[in-house]
């Protein structure tokens, strides 16, 4: 199977991946991220009934690269999004 390719943006759309995917998938968008000096990614992990959401939110917990991360602004998503904020090298 070859990697799929897709532009790195400041919005990472979880819908179209597997839950066991995702851990890979964080790290690997994280760390194209930050070689493209892209600091603060909305992650959508949808509504529901918050199970992707509270994954996403352990998972960032854990992550170095992550500095801080919260719920979206309305605007942004909302409860369906969270914002991450990535740590710059320096």
């Amino acid at each position: 199977m070859r990697p799929l390719k897709f532009p790195i943006t400041d919005i990472l759309d979880l819908h179209t991946f597997l839950p066991k995917e995702i851990p890979e998938l964080l790290n690997d968008y994280f760390s194209e991220c930050l070689k493209e000096k892209i600091y603060s990614v909305r992650v959508i992990h949808g509504k529901g009934e918050g199970i992707l959401k509270k994954r996403v939110h352990s998972l960032l917990k854990k992550n170095p690269m992550v500095g801080s991360f919260h719920s979206a602004p309305p605007e942004a998503g909302g409860w369906g999004a969270t914002l991450v904020n990535l740590k710059q090298a320096g």
